[in-house]
């Protein structure tokens, strides 16, 4: 395979790694140099059957990655990024990669080693439920798919085989059985355990490591001896009590032949922070099983995914409703994990949708939580909101959408009408005639209550009908194209919700289905285009260019800096 054009770094590691393999750290010592690790989800993992190509990163909402993002991150205070890969609708019949998808995702590896940090990439939404995915944890289906799952991995194998020691790799994410069964192997059976279904699985998952391990050993290199993450049935964790099967994915686990220390093992936890007390003494404990089944095997553990799970039931998140609650518990979550020598990669949040294109965090104190629970309370990392980056320049959303009827969200969450009255829409530029309606989700998809926004005002309001939303409850609302079966585009500023008394409560766009959507700065004079970083040049806050720039606030690659 013809490989893109890497960066000079990369080129560094492939000249020294030419003469003499270098010698890598353990996994034990990997696990604890990465510190705090994050996902950078719904990106190069976002799929859909018949989204074959690059436009597939886009697919579920979040922007392209950038380097930008990395370098981010790496302020911030984070040591490693688990790059999800999904690989099924970019591989021919034969199970050949598709060049340009390799490519890209070679990219966004050298993002992430070129920003100093740890990179992991894996076999993501192969796995799983659903009839897209084609690797289970069933020896049928083991024995139909090793040759192409050995194959996969042996071309990522071969395209990364000179990286150094940061960059690792992840056999499959979650992968379940025949039954679709998480907490443990069978449950979603109907008498929710077999036995002999069970075993199988088991044998399956370690069939599977095993596979990943002989193939990505064999293609030599530093591959040889680089860190693999295999992960147990389902990543489960093994946490509870309430069935005795609980812990078998992690007794059923076994160390890949011929390996010591160059394994570590992977599972995944989002527990209920209502009774946080209880969270905490649960992760304490799950933290001890899996030091007396995983650990005992030789091997470090990772919590590859975690976070809070919403215990709302209205669609709302911890961080919505929680907060208090949630950071303290990321706090102790970090601190008990770096003491017990297991590693952690928070799934998604801290930076989401249009936030990674400036990039910005629109969680920030979770993030600096994060990383202060590793490094100490005095340790000085950057957090930069939205604010921050564009001042009091206007930030324009440019909405591409793949055809008629699609959608981008305007607000993502539940809300009652006895909170808010109306939702505004403020656009740049206006929209063709008839292009372009609300459509607000009520108590369910029967109830859904449109309006047209305007063609002749940039700002369009639509008030809240409870008959026609049959009550109080909004699921969601969102902006939908109705131009043809072509591509369409709008550009929006801002949506904002309007409570009763008029103060207006400005929401985070993103994309619901069948569009995608970039963020520019205008700054008056010239735009300052977000999705494409730039040239290095300088502007001021009135948009003109500036060469030689004395004292001050400028704009440079779409973020403000001081100069003195």
């Amino acid at each position: 395979m013809k490989k893109r054009l890497t960066t000079f770094f990369s080129l560094i590691l492939m000249f020294g790694s030419g003469v003499q393999a270098q010698e890598f750290e353990s996994a034990a010592d990997a696990v604890k140099n990465m510190g705090v690790g994050w996902n950078l989800g719904n990106t190069l993992d976002a799929n859909n059957g018949s989204v074959q190509d690059l436009s597939s990163e886009t697919y579920w909402g979040q922007p392209k990655a950038k380097p930008e993002l990395m370098l981010m991150m790496k302020e911030a205070g984070f040591g490693a990024i688990r790059v999800p890969v999904t690989w099924f609708n970019h591989m021919d019949s034969n199970g050949k990669v598709d060049e340009a998808w390799m490519n890209r995702v070679h990219e966004v590896v050298d993002y992430v080693i070129d920003a100093g940090m740890y990179c992991i990439i894996n076999v993501h939404h192969d796995t799983g439920n659903g009839d897209t995915h084609w690797l289970h944890a069933n020896m049928e289906i083991y024995n139909a798919q090793k040759e192409r799952y050995e194959y996969l991995w042996k071309q990522i194998a071969e395209e990364f085989k000179d990286y150094n020691e940061k960059l690792l790799f992840e056999s499959y994410n979650e992968m379940l059985d025949k039954y679709n069964s998480w907490c443990f192997a069978t449950f979603g059976s109907s008498s929710k355990y077999i036995a002999e279904d069970a075993a199988d699985a088991y044998e399956a998952i370690n069939s599977f490591a095993q596979s990943f391990v002989d193939v990505v050993r064999a293609s030599g290199g530093n591959n040889a001896q680089r860190n693999l993450v295999v992960n147990t049935y389902g990543a489960c964790n093994g946490a509870g009590t309430w069935n005795e099967h609980l812990k078998d994915p992690l007794t059923e686990m076994k160390m890949p032949e011929g390996e010591s220390n160059h394994i570590a093992f992977e599972v995944h936890n989002y527990p209920s922070i209502s009774n946080l007390a209880n969270a905490k003494k649960e992760l304490d404990q799950n933290i001890k099983d899996l030091q007396e089944t995983l650990g005992a095997l030789g091997a470090p553990v990772i919590y590859g995914e975690w976070g809070t799970s919403s215990a709302n039931g209205d669609g709302t998140s911890d961080y919505d409703n929680n907060r208090k609650n949630m950071i303290d518990f990321l706090q102790y979550y970090v601190k008990q994990t770096k003491a017990a020598g297991i590693g952690t990669f928070y799934w998604m949040g801290l930076t989401d949708g249009a936030n990674r294109d400036y990039p910005c965090f629109n969680q920030p104190d979770l993030a600096e939580t994060l990383t202060k629970a590793w490094y100490g309370d005095d340790f000085q990392g950057k957090y930069p909101t939205k604010q921050d980056v564009i001042g009091n320049s206007t930030i324009v959303y440019n909405v591409t959408y793949n055809g008629n009827w699609q959608e981008l969200n305007l607000c993502g969450n539940v809300i009652s009408t006895n909170d808010y009255k109306s939702i505004r829409l403020e656009m740049f530029e206006l929209p063709a005639e008839g292009a372009l309606k609300f459509k607000v989700y009520g108590s369910d998809d029967n109830h859904n209550q449109m309006g047209v926004v305007s063609a002749t005002d940039k700002n369009s309001t639509l008030v809240f009908d409870e008959s026609i939303l049959g009550g109080k409850t909004i699921q969601r609302i969102t902006l939908q194209t109705q131009v043809g079966s072509q591509a369409g585009t709008c550009r929006v500023i801002r949506a904002v919700l309007v409570k009763a008394d008029g103060t207006e409560v400005e929401q985070e766009l993103s994309v619901f289905w069948g569009c995608s959507m970039s963020a520019e700065v205008i700054t008056g004079i010239t735009p300052l285009r977000i999705e494409r970083p730039a040239d290095n040049l300088i502007y001021n806050l009135q948009g003109q260019c500036v060469d030689n720039p004395h004292h001050g606030i400028f704009i440079q690659n779409g973020k403000k800096f001081v100069k003195n």
